[in-house]
């Protein structure tokens, strides 16, 4: 398996984000990687209020 494709400053940010070492992350697997940031996003969109129109 090959690391990810990634910039150094986007998996320094994923990383963080993630709450993983930045090694660990480059050697994630893909699919993982993919479901992990999913898992984000649907967490950010509940804390995140309903906007107004």
């Amino acid at each position: 398996m090959r690391p990810l494709q990634i910039s150094a400053e986007t998996a320094v940010k994923l990383a963080d984000k993630l709450g993983v070492p930045l090694e660990q992350l480059m050697h994630m697997p893909q699919h993982i990687l993919l479901q992990k940031l999913g898992e984000l996003a649907k967490e950010d969109a509940r804390q995140e209020p309903p906007k107004e129109s």
